[in-house]
């Protein structure tokens, strides 16, 4: 039967994605938000909307009886779980078939098959897959025996659910309990059930997943592989297709094996079969996921095909069109994913208003949010998928650079610049990609940026400008301007923790410029100066700054990339210094545990506070050694960056 109404039981890119397609092949839509989404783009682009009351997903996006009501207000027949949340829910897919809904996806027999990541592993065993050792932790599991048997390191995973949550890698036996106990919460937290497994951990390996995908007529087949193995955090930030590292003769094993994994549990709809694969070749079934995954772009790409009307077409009972069954791969595509994060920081998310979001032409961008767009804590950190394709692989690699560092992405730290060092890195660019590739390449390095010193003179040059055009007497002049050589203007800005000063003169022959007491350049020409735009020219290279300035921080783009500069106040506030000892929240979100009481005496670096944003747990610990004499938050309470959440003092000062 054709669909008529789809409703999203999801949000943000993914929520747009599937509505794009849906309306293309004249289907309505219906979308299901939470509080912090009401005004989020996903909600507008829909038909019709109907309201999740609350904000952390277990209330809403998780609430699948919430769900399917929206579907029955609403008249719509057809459900898309998009993917995470709901997506791998085989209660709630068969729920919608009690309710009369058509589940965009597996049946609830094939979800539950593999909900489990333990029985998934046996089953794909006795289809002769191999699989990686491993064993379900229940309250009765003696965790040092089973994890010696197991063999060291070993990984935490939560049963079910995926994205990097409820992972932690063990490498001795005295880590275990806390990995075991964060894995749970964490994977309550984000997925519902709070199920975790362990299981061998294969060091650096490669991720090399395959698309696959199956009708109700019995027919599965694989779109070919994704190379996914520069991860952070678990997570995935840089995907591509086909893999670098996979021949035609690997390619065949690989895309037999995922079949046989789908046709075992009678597969239809889009699924993905992870496999880990080492240096020689040799490959280990990880999971699979039995919904869309996040990168599906770039098998898209690379085959043409739209992968959500396929999984569409296959609900209404289509069979498998020839250009599936006879794909082939064209060129190479690259994604990367641009999460809201503080990547100097240990990959902090990073929260705040969005108040320019702007990707060049050339590129595709799977995004949910735009100018305005609001940044919080309750959700995945990732602003948009950006994706590009080639003839090769350099290709795509070189576009989505440029397109990535000429992006204008304001108001939220991101990690742009690391993916752009990574598509620019020579490991990377030769194919020498595995999961410890930001293990051997340093995070920060590569995503240091740019010299910052041009953007700052743009940047108090543009301020000028403004200064200037809002004069009552004379506008015309630039500031500071003199008949007699007098002392230079000056303005301080603060990028990241570094404080960068900014000396310039303009005078009849030119302009004097320094950046921290040095000269900018043997000349420098003001070609122009708007509040908006500044041309520069040192020593002879022309080239042209966006400066767009908000609540006091420039935002300034130019050719060799983008720099967001805090201006310092010219008088400091006397009360602004928190005391030495205090432990400051490095991110905002919601306080878990507070692991020590006023009067407790501590050491340097030991746990205090732990957090949770963006369904992450995050260990604040003690700055110095000595005694808490104040605690400032309690379980529960949601805190902003840079709140003080205790104060350690020295033993003798509490004397």
């Amino acid at each position: 039967m054709p669909l008529q109404k789809l409703l999203i039981a999801n949000r943000g890119e993914i929520a747009l994605r599937v509505m794009r397609t849906a309306h293309a092949l004249g289907i309505a839509t219906v979308a299901v938000f939470s509080d912090p989404d009401a005004d989020a783009p996903f909600v507008a682009f829909a038909d019709e909307a109907v309201r999740l009351p609350g904000s952390a997903p277990s209330d809403t996006y998780l609430r699948g009886d919430l769900v399917i009501a929206a579907a029955q207000a609403t008249g719509a027949d057809a459900v898309h779980p998009g993917y995470g949340f709901l997506s791998e829910n085989a209660g709630f897919a068969r729920d919608c078939a009690t309710a009369g809904l058509t589940f965009v996806g597996p049946s609830p027999e094939a979800i539950a098959s593999m909900g489990s990541k333990l029985e998934a592993k046996a089953l794909m065993e006795a289809a002769g897959v191999p699989v990686l050792p491993g064993a379900t932790v229940t309250p009765d599991t003696d965790l040092a025996a089973v994890a010696a048997d197991i063999g060291f390191p070993v990984l935490v995973k939560a049963a079910f659910g995926g994205g990097g949550r409820g992972m932690r890698v063990v490498h001795a036996p005295g880590e275990l309990a806390d990995a075991v106990d964060g894995a749970r919460r964490e994977a309550a937290s984000a997925f519902g059930d709070g199920t975790v497994f362990l299981e061998r951990f294969v060091v650096d390996p490669r991720h090399v997943e395959v698309q696959i995908l199956g009708d109700n007529h019995g027919t599965v087949v694989h779109l070919f592989e994704r190379e996914c193995s520069i991860q952070r955090r678990y997570q995935k930030i840089v995907e591509e297709a086909p893999s670098p590292a996979v021949d035609e003769a690997l390619r065949a094993e690989l895309g037999a094996a995922a079949v046989a994994a789908g046709k075992a549990i009678g597969y239809a709809g889009a699924g993905t079969v992870e496999f880990v694969m080492d240096a020689k070749g040799a490959f280990h079934f990880l999971e699979v996921n039995t919904r869309l995954q996040v990168e599906h772009p770039v098998t898209e790409l690379i085959t043409g095909l739209d992968l959500v009307e396929l999984q569409l077409r296959v609900a209404e009972g289509e069979p498998l069109p020839a250009s599936v069954t006879g794909a082939r791969i064209t060129g190479h595509a690259i994604e990367v994913r641009l999460y809201a994060e503080d990547v100097a920081a240990g990959f902090l998310p990073a929260t705040g208003t969005l108040h320019r979001f702007r990707v060049p032409d050339g590129v595709r961008v799977d995004s949910g949010v735009v100018d305005g767009s609001v940044v919080g804590t309750h959700y995945d950190p990732m602003l948009a998928k950006v994706i590009a394709h080639g003839a090769t692989r350099a290709d795509a690699a070189r576009a989505l650079a440029r397109a990535l560092q000429r992006a204008q992405l304001h108001g939220v730290t991101t990690n742009r610049d690391l993916l752009v060092g990574i598509l620019r890195e020579p490991e990377f660019l030769a194919g020498g990609t595995d999961t410890g590739y930001l293990t051997r390449h340093d995070p920060a390095q590569l995503g240091a940026g740019v010299d910052a010193a041009p953007h700052a003179l743009a940047a108090a040059l543009a301020r000028q400008s403004v200064h200037r055009s809002g004069a009552r007497v004379l506008p015309e002049m630039p500031s500071g301007w003199r008949n007699v050589r007098s002392a230079p203007q000056r303005v301080s800005y603060l990028v990241g923790e570094q404080q960068i000063d900014v000396g310039y003169r303009i005078g009849r022959s030119g302009i004097e410029a320094t950046v921290d007491g040095e000269p900018l350049g043997a000349t420098v020409t003001l070609v122009s100066a708007a509040a908006d735009s500044v041309v520069l020219e040192i020593d002879g290279v022309r080239r042209r700054y966006g400066v767009h300035t908000v609540d006091g921080v420039a935002y300034v783009d130019g050719p060799e990339g983008s720099v967001a500069l805090a201006e310092v106040p010219r008088f400091a506030d006397p009360n602004a210094t928190a005391h030495a000892g205090s432990l400051l929240a490095p991110m905002p979100g919601g306080v878990v545990r507070v692991l020590a009481e006023a009067g407790a005496t501590v050491t340097a670096g030991q746990p205090l506070v732990v957090l949770e944003a963006m369904k992450m747990e995050h260990t604040v610990a003690a700055p110095v050694a000595g005694q808490v004499v104040e605690v400032h938050v309690r379980p529960g309470d949601q805190v902003v960056t840079g709140q003080v959440l205790a104060v350690v003092a020295d033993p003798e000062e509490t004397s």
